[in-house]
């Protein structure tokens, strides 16, 4: 496996066919339609990516503190169909378009993310790779439809050689808050994580079951 970690690289980071070292997880500017009571401008919501530079600030990992599970097995097993059905119901494409979209999205063998202080452990299966991590700043993205999203950057201070360099949090908030979900990117390369819109491996809380992600996909 730590041979597999450490082969972390741009080709990995952007690449789909994902493996646990190259795994970097993104968020879109379109396929997330999660809500969280922020402010509103005149274009949209904070939510939505329409927000002015100076409502973003700096955060703190511990707004990412805690157990994390991926989303993806929930999908595979069918556990999300009623989410993509709700989704074709108000969008552009149909329950299985949404579902093959989100499987490219979701897509990951990263199962799980504890956050502890500053260290941040990866588990694929009973294999784990630990690191300590410190702020990196952040990077404004501007998306093709005009919206915008925040990538919060950490990078690795200590800890195994296989734990990732970087890792980019993407939650729909710009300021210091407590993150009920997230996407994910990580990897070597902090520039080329940047790059990734297409995989955005995505987690909620570990004390949740998939039934119960599914609904607060639904409320939102």
């Amino acid at each position: 496996m730590n041979k597999a970690i450490t082969t972390l690289s741009y080709a990995l980071a952007v690449s789909a066919a994902l493996t646990f070292a190259g795994t970097a997880g993104a968020q879109t500017s379109s396929g997330n339609n999660h809500s969280h009571s922020h402010s509103h401008d005149k274009k949209g919501s904070v939510n939505e990516g329409y927000f002015d530079d100076d409502q973003v600030k700096a955060r703190e990992l511990s707004d990412w503190e805690g157990d994390w599970q991926s989303v993806y097995p929930y999908l595979v097993d069918g556990t999300l169909d009623p989410v993509m059905a709700d989704k074709a119901k108000h969008g552009d494409k149909s329950a299985g378009e949404y579902r093959a979209y989100y499987d490219k999205g979701y897509k990951t063998d990263v199962d799980r993310i504890v956050i502890n202080g500053k260290k941040v452990t990866f588990f694929r299966g009973k294999d784990s790779v630990t690191g300590d991590y410190e702020t990196d700043g952040h990077e404004i993205l501007t998306y093709k439809k005009g919206n915008r999203g925040v990538r919060f950057i950490f990078r690795k201070s200590v800890g195994d050689d296989a734990a990732p360099r970087f890792i980019q949090f993407s939650d729909h908030i710009v300021a210091p808050e407590k993150a009920e979900h997230y996407h994910l990117y990580w990897g070597n390369d902090r520039a080329a994580l940047l790059n990734e819109v297409t995989n955005w491996p995505t987690y909620y809380p570990s004390s949740l079951n998939g039934k119960q992600i599914a609904e607060e996909m639904l409320a939102h």
